[in-house]
């Protein structure tokens, strides 16, 4: 482990930050003005100054802009060593805030039909455990792509994709709406999708041609 001694520490403590552990130690200067040091350890994890939440948040967010960005390339755009970013990612998969990769797919232009809904629902709390029951039940099924609980007139949004419209109704009337403390359902088929997960769909800036004239 790393560790720096500070003359006069009063007191450590640990606090666990995503994959990282750091140790905050406090200690009076001179004039009885106390301060704050903040130490990393994680062997030859990230070597942290008080900048970690942000070197950590950069290496989330390019993660989740392009997954298929490499170690190597990470390692240069966060001025870290490559081995340094191999144990941060697996760190985080491991204790699962990287929950999984995904890719971004234009459907339409693969050729493929499918439909996608927004369901309102509206449930009645289940004492003790809330929404979370419910919820639990509704994600658990195959079609569903996310469950978001909400403030405002209904409770819980449901994202469901389809082969079709037929489909996607037949799920909401047979599957979901039974589920036992559910009042209401209320469902928005999407009839064109712009922008996906950060993701442009059918970006015409990027696919500008010179036009040539035979």
């Amino acid at each position: 482990m790393f560790f720096e001694s500070y003359p006069g520490a009063l007191a450590y403590n640990e606090l666990a930050l995503s994959a990282l552990t750091i140790k905050v130690g406090f200690r009076a200067k001179q004039g009885g003005t106390a301060g704050i040091h903040l130490v990393l350890f994680q062997g030859r994890d990230f070597l942290l100054s008080k900048g970690v939440v942000n070197v950590m948040k950069e290496l989330l967010e390019l993660l989740e802009q392009d997954a298929k960005y490499s170690t190597a390339d990470l390692a240069v755009m966060l001025s870290k060593s490559e081995e340094e970013i191999i144990q941060a990612i697996k760190k985080l998969e491991e204790n699962k805030t990287i929950l999984k990769y995904n890719t971004i797919i234009d459907w339409a232009k693969a050729g493929v039909d499918s439909v996608t809904a927004t369901i309102e629902v509206k449930v009645t709390p289940q004492r003790e455990v809330g929404f979370d029951a419910i919820a639990e039940r509704i994600y658990r099924f195959d079609e569903v792509r996310s469950v978001y609980l909400m403030s405002g007139s209904y409770d819980l949004l449901v994202v469901i994709e389809g082969n079709s419209l037929r489909e996607v109704a037949n799920f909401v009337s047979t599957r979901l709406a039974p589920i036992d403390g559910v009042i209401s359902t209320t469902s928005h088929f999407m009839l064109k999708a712009y922008k996906k997960d950060g993701a442009i769909l059918n970006d015409k800036e990027n696919d500008h041609r010179l036009v040539v004239s035979p």
